[in-house]
């Protein structure tokens, strides 16, 4: 490997590569005669020379790199309801895999007289966008799926290899990102308007949540980033004791001990709810231990 040379740069360890799902989708919307030698080496995918590199494996119909991991849970995540690996094969054909396996538990159509209207319990937009991000910006050289976790409730997704050197949690959530992981790769999604600029991805996945109380939520690690999107509900909806836990916060922090004593509610109860609402995106919580508090979600 060169010096300062990216994973994505390194020539390829199959250079017996075939672009012909590639050559279609690129057809189909820049309208080009056929995928040439020329045009692959235009995006990146093959260097001067002619020889794919990893970013060309990765575009490749098929390759020997991780994909994406869709997993449908039941009550508990013991009950496993359906799973799919979508590896090995061009990451294009990943991400649409995932939208369909995401499509079959998260949208249905409502037929009212003779209209037909698809109803989204998370947006389609905000998913599309994870995934885009997850397989744009994760760590290719990392022996693990980006994992997709479906409940109820929400989606998870854990895209691997974390931030990547010299990116702040904060730039990130900005949209400020200096660099690519993979320029690449990034090219091509942007060329075929999968993603419709650099860096703007989380404030699309916040704008398709404008009108609902339930918000995504970022966790950001060394080793990974998490991101859960909620289905897209108002707190208008909540009852019960989960509405009287979530009328007891507003825009000052407290701690569970404090809420507990405004609802009436035990301390295990309490914090039963509240882990169920910062899931749902209705609670922001920071602090641990003793010094946990927690907040309403308004944006």
């Amino acid at each position: 490997m060169e010096e300062n040379q990216s994973f994505e740069e390194i020539l390829s360890e199959n250079q017996n590569l075939e672009f012909h799902i590639l050559d279609e989708k690129l057809r189909n919307i820049l309208q080009i005669s056929s995928l040439t030698q020329d045009i692959l080496k235009a995006i990146g995918a093959a260097g001067p020379d002619g020889r794919y590199n990893n970013a060309g494996a990765l575009l490749a119909d098929t390759n020997q790199f991780s994909g994406i991991d869709c997993v449908r849970f039941g009550e508990t995540e013991d009950i496993v309801l359906d799973r799919e690996t979508f590896d090995h094969r061009l990451v294009l054909l990943q991400y649409d895999e995932a939208i369909s396996f995401f499509k079959k538990y998260y949208q249905y159509d409502l037929i009212e007289g003779k209209l037909r209207k698809t109803i989204e319990r998370i947006p389609e937009k905000a998913f599309r966008a994870v995934i885009a991000n997850a397989i744009v910006h994760r760590a290719w050289d990392t022996n693990a799926n980006i994992r997709v976790a479906m409940y109820e409730d929400r989606v998870e997704v854990f895209s691997p290899g974390g931030l990547q050197s010299g990116v702040t949690e904060s730039a990130c959530m900005k949209g400020r990102i200096p660099a690519f992981r993979n320029p690449i790769l990034a090219g091509v999604f942007y060329r075929l308007h999968i993603m419709k600029s650099f860096g703007t991805g989380i404030r699309r996945m916040n704008e398709a949540y404008r009108d609902s109380d339930a918000k995504p939520t970022y966790q950001f690690s060394s080793n990974a980033i998490k991101v859960s999107l909620p289905v897209i509900v108002s707190a208008r909806s909540l009852s019960g004791a989960a509405r009287a836990v979530y009328d007891s916060l507003d825009d000052v922090r407290k701690s569970s001990t404090d809420i507990a004593g405004l609802t009436g509610f035990g301390k295990n109860k309490t914090l039963c709810i509240l882990d169920n609402l910062e899931k749902m995106g209705y609670v922001g919580k920071s602090g641990k231990g003793r010094a946990t508090r927690y907040i309403v979600r308004r944006e």
